[in-house]
């Protein structure tokens, strides 16, 4: 489930309260008096006993005079599965289920009840939830909350009381506030797919402990920060329970990074306190338009300004330099002794029109954000300042984040800041910290938005790796050998270099050595050790046979001594590679048990887990997604190249990290890769050493992707006219293709079609258009050859699905001059066919009277075609796209 009947949860007319108490103390009884006398609907009380509350007591849900539409259940556990087959036979859609100690047979009775009347059910044990602009309070929390416009959704009751009596000292209101407990059924994929289009929530914060259903979580999350903010405190940073890892990746990803990886790749914001979960708000609610990277500092106090600074250099924000202009402008302004830099320090004796022509002259510098800090002094009132200052403050976009140290003698400047629209903090570290939390967001929401060059052709041999695969595992093994590990990878498209395998008998491997030309790097083969290194089980450039021999001989000597249980099977040798100014990088993958195949960067070589520097992010991967994820370590500072060092290859590096996504999702069976190292330098990318595990328990895969990556089965090729059509879903890259096509179908017919008169589009709503949730939406674009070889859309046809797959709504656009040749019926047919087996129960849509070819089309196609009950100039058209069960 999804959304479904959750208006009856959150905007109830009717609210029965079953277990409702006159006994102080008890839970029934807080329900009770939380929504007597404030709920603006029906409230109606049942209890077997009827006590004195006031009101008629039911006895039972069968005397309700009407059916409610919520149902707060405060009753003993083994009463609940029956209370909620009663409500659902009544007619109730939702239920709040306060009562703890639910076991499982108990909760799936419940929810085996609740599934025929399709009844949601928030918790059990929860606290319940309030809907301020209702008066509605179904819960036993201490205090009501007042109306406002953020949502906060949390697993845990206690935090809910605790935020609730947070925010009401701080006069902050909610929209909804919602604990959802065990979350038996309702989940944080439902309440985001709810709040996300929710017209009264402006942003949404949640505290999260576990995500249940990761690919729902995803796409709920995806849609929801699309329109808004959504900010979150995830419970449990440390890191797993230790396990012995067989490979550096399997070390090294640990579930938290892979939640962060998930949130990022989201477009969502993590915070680590609930202190910085309404700091992220505040600027996120003023200030989400500024997309500034630096920040001006513009305080009466040198101190003030040295604690901003030093907040800066600690979160990574960087302080922007006066420009020389700016510099003269202040010079001619502020008195001699001021700073000369940034932070600005205008002195402690300013009057109100210094800060005036101050905050003028750095709102010149149109890059940067101004922090403004003010510490009372004798000389002005703050409130004077404030007053002053707030015409340049509230200027359009927002360009002033605002600290006004102390409390009483600023409380009324911060009033009127807040009041008018400035985000307000109350320490410098709070402003900087919410900056940079600012900046994140917007990476994030890049990340979200992206449209990627097209990537690289990616060479992958798919019948070679599964013969390979199938091979090991026929063998009964799971790791592969270097050898083998290499030639995947080889097969992958990714360059190794050659491997000669050998006995354990150092005559051969010198004989081997000799062939490969020397230098050359002794390993020890082994299936029992997996880190070589670890055992002395390395040698590298080996100049000639009687190093090599020798080599080997005290290799196979130090492996007896450490490791006499390992099977060896002898030795493999490759070529020594030496590249001046090369890095050593590691590219990975995992199997993350919540949000399955991980994809991990960062540095390599043998300290690799010492030194901590790595990233890991969601496949599927383009290239913008991989630059995203080589921007998130260390290295990739050393990567851009310094002084004579050139620069590192990035587009190798953007390959190797695309055929591990690739492999991830057309391979299932792969469980851990491990290429340490990936030397890469300005020339490109080699693996000299890789791991691969595998598994016939098929632990991977694009079922398994977080993300449903781009569905390529989905591509068709057909005769048309002629011609040779390609049907296929949009993908990201489409965008300049897009708008190409987009100028060349006339506004009328754009009109026509999809109810849009503007000819020119705006980057962002490319993306949304080119850049889809292939779980939720499906964009058929129909292309074709140009003489040039290049590729160019005709037309273009999109289901929207709701969140419970119930309906989708269709679009169709045809390039005009086209029109006429059936392209529009082909589309039509894709699409029908698509969401047919989607399981997706219709199509809907809207069509305006004038449009007779597509009404007449689309009745071709078997859809029903109604009157608008609201508006005569359009019409209602369905085709139901399930037969129904007999």
């Amino acid at each position: 489930m999804t959304i479904r009947n959750l208006d009856a949860l959150l905007q109830p007319r009717r609210v029965a309260v079953l277990g409702a108490s006159d006994r102080p103390g008890s839970v029934g009884a807080t329900v009770w008096r939380n929504l007597h006398g404030r709920f603006q609907g029906e409230l109606y009380a049942v209890n077997p006993r009827q006590p004195a509350l006031g009101v008629p007591v039911a006895r039972n849900v069968a005397e309700l005079p009407h059916a409610p539409d919520l149902a707060v259940i405060c009753t003993p556990p083994a009463t609940v599965p029956g209370l909620i087959a009663e409500l659902g036979a009544r007619g109730t859609r939702a239920a709040v289920v306060v009562t703890a100690g639910l076991d499982a047979t108990l909760k799936q009775a419940m929810l085996q009840a609740a599934r025929p009347y399709t009844l949601r059910i928030l918790g059990p044990n929860c606290i319940g939830m309030l809907v301020p602009h209702l008066g509605l309070n179904a819960s036993f929390a201490h205090a009501h909350a007042q109306p406002g416009a953020i949502a906060f959704v949390s697993q845990s009751g206690a935090l809910v009381t605790a935020v609730l009596d947070w925010a009401n000292d701080r006069g902050i209101g909610f929209s909804h506030f919602v604990s959802l407990g065990d979350h038996a059924d309702v989940d944080f994929g439902d309440m985001l797919d709810y709040l996300g289009s929710d017209p009264r929530t402006r942003a949404i914060l949640m505290y999260v402990e576990s995500i249940t259903a990761p690919r729902k979580f995803m796409s709920a999350a995806r849609a929801a920060a699309r329109n808004k903010p959504v900010v979150l405190v995830k419970a449990g940073r440390s890191a797993q329970g230790s396990r012995a890892a067989a490979s550096h990746t399997g070390a090294l990803a640990g579930a938290d990074d892979v939640f962060d990886a998930a949130i990022a790749r989201a477009g969502m914001l993590r915070v680590n306190t609930l202190q910085q979960l309404f700091l992220a708000v505040e600027v996120l609610a003023r200030f989400r338009d500024n997309r500034s990277e630096r920040l001006l500092v513009l305080t009466n106090g040198g101190g003030a300004g040295v604690m901003a600074a030093d907040a800066a250099a600690h979160m990574g924000v960087a302080l922007a330099t006066l420009a020389p202009p700016l510099q003269q402008a202040l010079d001619a302004t502020l008195p001699p002794n001021w700073s000369h830099a940034n932070p600005v320090d205008i002195i402690g004796d300013a009057p109100a029109q210094r800060y005036v022509e101050a905050l003028r002259i750095l709102r010149q510098d149109r890059d940067s954000a101004i922090l403004f800090i003010h510490a009372p002094t004798a000389i002005v009132p703050a409130d004077t300042i404030a007053e002053a200052l707030l015409p340049l403050a509230t200027e359009r976009p927002p360009r002033v984040l605002g600290c006004w140290l102390g409390s009483g003698a600023v409380a009324e400047a911060r009033a009127r800041f807040r009041a008018a629209g400035v985000p307000d903090f109350a320490t410098p570290e709070e402003a900087v910290r919410a900056f940079a939390y600012l900046r994140q967001y917007h990476r994030h929401q890049e990340q979200l938005l992206q449209t990627p060059p097209a990537p690289p052709g990616i060479g992958l041999d798919l019948p070679a790796v599964r013969a390979l695969v199938d091979q090991v595992l026929a063998s009964g093994r799971e790791w592969l050998t270097e050898p083998e590990a290499k030639q995947l990878l080889a097969h992958a498209g990714i360059p190794t270099t050659p491997v000669r395998t050998v006995g354990p008998d150092p005559d051969a491997a010198a004989h081997a050595a000799q062939a490969l030309g020397f230098p050359v790097v002794l390993k020890i083969l082994s299936p029992d050790i997996t880190h070589k290194s670890d055992v002395g089980g390395v040698r590298l450039n080996l100049h000639d046979a009687a190093e090599v021999r020798s080599a080997a001989q005290a290799m196979l000597q130090r492996v007896a001594n450490t490791r006499p249980d390992a099977r060896l099977e002898g030795f493999a040798l490759q070529p020594m590679v030496q590249r001046r100014n090369a890095h050593e990088l590691i590219v990975g993958a995992t199997i993350d048990p919540l949000f399955g195949p991980v994809i991990l960067f960062g540095a390599g070589g043998t300290a690799v887990e010492v030194l901590g520097d790595r990233a890991v992010a969601l496949p599927p991967l383009n290239v913008a997604l991989a630059e995203a994820l080589i921007e998130r370590t260390r290295v990739a500072r050393l990567l851009r190249g310094w002084r004579d060092v050139p620069p590192a290859h990035r587009p190798s590096i953007h390959a190797a990290l695309l055929a591990v996504a690739q492999l991830l999702a057309d391979v299932p069976e792969i469980a851990e890769i491990d290429i340490n190292p990936l030397v890469v330098d300005a020339q490109g990318a080699v693996a000299l050493d890789a791991r691969v595990r595998v598994s016939a328990q098929r632990p991977g895969g694009a079922a398994r992707f977080a993300i449903r990556p781009y569905p390529a089965e989905l591509i068709e090729v057909i005769p048309w006219g002629g011609d040779t059509l390609t049907l296929r879903p949009i993908r990201p890259e489409d965008e300049a293709q897009h708008l190409a096509f987009l100028e060349r179908v006339d506004p009328e017919d754009i009109r026509m079609r999809i109810f849009y008169s503007r000819r020119s589009i705006e980057h962002t709503e490319l993306a949304r258009l080119t850049q889809i949730d292939y779980d939720r939406e499906m964009a058929f674009i129909a292309t074709r050859v140009r003489p040039d070889g290049g590729e160019e859309t005709l037309g273009v046809v999109r289901g929207i699905c709701d969140p419970d797959n119930d309906s989708a709504e269709y679009g169709i656009l045809v390039r005009s001059d086209l029109k006429g040749r059936g392209l529009g019926r082909i589309l039509m047919d894709k699409l029908i066919r698509y969401l047919r087996a989607h399981g997706t129960r219709r199509i809907v849509g809207q069509v305006l009277r004038e449009n007779t070819p597509m009404l007449a089309l689309l009745a071709r196609l078997g859809f029903a075609i109604a009157p608008h009950p609201d508006d005569p100039d359009l019409r209602l058209v369905e085709l139901p796209l399930q037969t129904p069960a007999p």
